[in-house]
């Protein structure tokens, strides 16, 4: 598991760094995986961080959509990046990669916040990915 924990790591930086630079995030992904071939001290990127990457950057449009339909009180663009970035990876990986347990990825989540944002953001990103596992079912079938 501790891989899977680093490669959630990861992707919420190429996101993070995205969303700073305002570059897309499978730029940002392929700027990683070459830094990661051409330097010796840069980890390699493992194949979870590029499949959350790409997954997130498939469903950017829907997953900003529904994080600025179901956040209470923030709109998408008066957000914390890091509190952005957070939910956007938990979204794409709650609601599309299914081998992965719900209360895990809120876990997994929440743990990135307490690392990288505010004392308040993990209570907020647990409240509205809780949301979102509440109404995965119907927003499953809304995309179909």
């Amino acid at each position: 598991m501790a891989a899977r924990n680093t490669a959630r790591k990861r992707a919420f930086q190429i996101l993070f760094e995205g969303d700073q630079r305002g570059a897309d995030v499978l730029t940002v992904l392929a700027d990683w995986i070459r830094h990661s071939r051409t330097d010796t001290r840069q980890p390699p990127v493992s194949e979870y961080t590029m499949q959350l990457v790409e997954g997130y950057a498939e469903h950017a449009q829907r997953i900003d959509g529904l994080i600025a339909q179901y956040s209470v009180g923030w709109t998408l663009d008066r957000m914390p990046v890091v509190d952005r970035s957070i939910l956007r990876l938990g979204a794409y990986e709650l609601l599309w990669v299914d081998e992965t347990p719900d209360a895990v990825v809120l876990d997994e989540m929440v743990q990135l916040a307490k690392e990288f944002s505010t004392d308040e953001s993990p209570s907020f990103i647990n409240g509205l990915l809780g949301r979102l596992k509440e109404l995965k079912p119907s927003l499953r079938r809304d995309e179909v």
